[in-house]
């Protein structure tokens, strides 16, 4: 069973939004209830973001045995609470008590080699800390609740596992010591920081994890292989802490994600401190900022965030750019609906028809061994001679149709965009480079196909 939410107030000040078109709703929510479907996952909530508002927020499934999903319930978000407690330290920054540049041993100096690890390290995943859970399930030691201080004897005063700075790893640790140094600093609980900092100021209302959750909130689950779904049971309090220790509905989570898009919490040298990629000391690349993933995805930069806890899984993608943002939540550690549902919304709200229409249409051409010349710059009819346009006829022709047809990213070079896409015919792969003169006229210059791999 299936219940939406348009909260009136959204629609109220969502008056500049674009709104999702009903073909648009009805290809998540289709995409939404096959994910339950094919994978078993009892329950989701979604939220969407599109010109810096909340537009769409819907639950499917049940959120626990007999009891309908509702968006308004409270989900265990785990790592995702990463960038919250990046946000934290952050802001103490700002405030002028504390560098990202400060050595460990400034706050904890009894943990291993804290004079040469910096708060910065934590936050990246390149401080060489231990990550106290590796596993994707609950350890026997997780039986019994825990402390910081507990976590932080046994996994941070061992020895590194890499010089600081020399890799990255993710590690759990690495946030159970930011917490208690923000804890230190800011003369209070991290949640009660974030209370008053963050969460109050937005409207928001997370509550701890092993503490604030309610028979209103969804059950967490689990599968053994592929056998029946069962509740999971809960590991001791305590564990998740700063590395995860936030649970809340998805709109809640996407308040923040509009606060990330209008920069309105911290100060902008902060966002992009904390959303740059963090470089290794040889100089590559990790693909992570501080507490949060940084990438490009079809031509859209891309700051999101997974989280993994004991009978949940979670997906929070944010465009900066873009103005929009996707958040998924679900009540499973199996299966991976989070990131399909989270797909499925990615491909809605950057579809590209006219440039789609325009690559397949040309392709199709090809396949029959044709091409409108009218369509194309000297170069590119210069390029497609009748051996080039028989030798295209021949090899696509006998491939059919592909199963999907996706442009991933464009850019521009030489005065031309730059588009890449991706053919999948199941068994075989390909990439198409289209470069075009610029708008939506524009003859194209290059209409080159590879094998992906």
């Amino acid at each position: 069973m299936r219940f939406a939410w348009l909260c009136a107030a959204l629609l109220s000040t969502s008056a500049h939004a674009a709104p999702l078109s009903r073909a648009q709703i009805a290809t998540i929510d289709a995409a939404a209830e096959k994910a339950l479907a094919t994978t078993g996952v009892p329950a989701a909530s979604i939220a969407v973001v599109q010109d810096g508002q909340i537009v769409y927020a819907h639950a499917y499934g049940q959120q626990r045995a007999g009891v309908p999903a509702r968006p308004e319930a409270r989900y265990k978000i785990a790592s995702i609470s990463k960038q919250f407690t990046a946000a934290a330290l952050l802001l103490l920054a700002e405030d002028g008590k504390l560098s990202l540049d400060d050595p460990v041993s400034k706050y904890l100096p009894d943990l291993t080699r804290a004079n040469e690890v910096k708060l910065r390290q934590l936050l990246s995943h390149t401080s060489g800390y231990r990550d106290f859970w590796p596993q994707d399930f609950a350890f026997v030691d997780m039986e019994q609740p825990t402390t910081p201080g507990h976590i932080l004897d046994k996994w941070a005063k061992v020895p590194l596992d890499f010089d600081p700075g020399a890799r990255w790893q993710y590690s759990n640790t690495g946030y159970a010591i930011a917490g208690q140094i923000i804890e230190k600093v800011a003369g209070m609980p991290l949640l009660d920081f974030l209370n008053a900092r963050v969460f109050d100021r937005l409207g928001m209302h997370p509550v701890d994890l092993d503490t604030g959750l309610t028979d209103a909130d969804p059950l967490g689950y689990h599968r053994y292989a592929l056998g029946p779904v069962r509740v999971e049971r809960q590991p001791g309090a305590g564990w998740l802490y700063a590395a995860g220790e936030l649970a809340m509905s998805a709109s809640d989570l996407a308040r923040w994600d509009v606060s990330v898009i209008d920069q309105s919490v911290m100060k902008p040298a902060s966002y992009r401190d904390q959303q740059t990629e963090v470089l290794l000391t040889n100089g590559a690349g990790t693909d992570y900022g501080l507490g949060v993933e940084v990438d490009v995805k079809k031509g859209h930069r891309r700051i999101s965030h997974g989280g993994e806890a004991v009978g949940y899984l979670s997906e929070n993608r944010i465009y900066p750019d873009d103005r929009a943002a996707i958040v998924v939540l679900d009540n499973a550690d199996f299966g991976n609906a989070q990131t399909s549902i989270a797909d499925a919304i990615e491909n809605v709200i950057f579809a590209d028809a006219g440039d789609v229409g325009r690559a397949r249409a040309v392709f199709e051409g090809l396949r029959q061994g044709r091409i409108d010349r009218n369509a194309f710059t000297a170069n590119g009819n210069y390029y497609f001679t009748p051996q080039a346009i028989a030798d295209y006829k021949a090899s696509l022709a006998p491939l059919g149709e592909p199963k999907s047809f996706t442009r991933e990213r464009s850019s521009l070079r030489g005065g031309f965009t730059a588009e890449v896409y991706s053919l999948d015919y199941g068994s075989k792969k390909l990439t198409l480079i289209l470069r075009a003169e610029p708008g939506p006229n524009g003859r194209i210059e290059q209409f080159t196909l590879y094998p992906a791999d």
